[in-house]
């Protein structure tokens, strides 16, 4: 009865305190299975599709235009595949497509299922600081990321397909659109994110493990890049719904 309220029915604003994403490489056939018939893999030389987690300390996430004591602060995580989808008018968006996300707060879980359609639950969360590394944690849902504070000379993971950091930073995300495709309607849903002062910082990822990911059994997946900012407002527009059926029967008419 209230299935519209998914569609991200308003805008929504936030502060990325923090937003750290590492992002993989892996043969574009593996990947294809997992994205719905609108979307293409949006590849780098025609043979590696990327899925990235994403970790974001998020502060005063709120509707657009609300106080900021309305807001809350939440720990969201995202695994998400890199994809392109051709819009009505022919334009051609490169954006996200959500496999899981994950919260450290029951009130998100809740909030993020009725207004979006990107399968939240509930973890712990823990993260901890000594020395020159930084680690992110979850006994649930069995990931662990070790990160080095060190902020120069970041090299390459080894084994990525990118010659550089300029080429890396085409896959770092989060880019301009999410994608949401409703199979029994056969409707697209399209959210926009719009930031200011996006500028990733490389960052040297010394351990990890992703539990979600080794539950989609990729063949060894490659660490291609991982990119961290901080401090920057950020505001997911209006939800849009495009027809695909209605795409599908215009291209088979002509």
């Amino acid at each position: 009865m209230f299935d519209f309220l998914k569609n991200h029915p308003f805008s929504v604003e936030a502060f990325f305190e923090s937003s750290l994403v590492l992002t993989f490489a892996v043969p574009k056939e593996q990947l294809q299975p997992l994205i719905p018939e609108c979307l293409e893999l949006d590849t780098f030389q025609d043979q590696w599709a990327f899925v990235a987690a994403a970790m974001v300390q998020t502060k005063d996430l709120r509707p657009k235009g609300f106080p900021k004591l309305m807001g809350n602060d939440f720990f969201l995580i995202g695994y998400r595949v890199f994809v392109r989808y051709r819009s009505n008018t022919g334009k051609k968006l490169r954006g996200l497509y959500i496999l899981k996300s994950e919260t450290d707060k029951k009130k998100m879980e809740v909030m993020g299922n009725l207004f979006t359609h990107y399968n939240y639950s509930t973890t712990d969360i823990q993260q901890t600081e000594k020395e020159n590394v930084k680690e992110i944690q979850s006994v649930k849902s069995k990931f662990k990321v070790s990160i080095s504070k060190k902020e120069e000379n970041i090299p390459l993971p080894p084994n990525s397909p990118f010659a550089d950091w300029k080429e890396a930073r085409r896959f770092a995300g989060p880019l301009p659109f999410t994608f949401t495709y409703n199979k029994e309607t056969r409707e697209v849903l399209i959210i926009e994110g719009v930031r200011q002062n996006w500028t990733p910082a490389p960052v040297q990822i010394l351990n990890y493990n992703f539990g979600f990911l080794d539950t989609l059994k990729l063949e060894n997946p490659v660490l291609a890049n991982a990119f961290i900012i901080h401090n920057i407002p950020y505001y997911w527009k209006k939800g849009k719904i495009e027809s695909w059926k209605q795409k599908e029967e215009n291209f088979r008419a002509s």
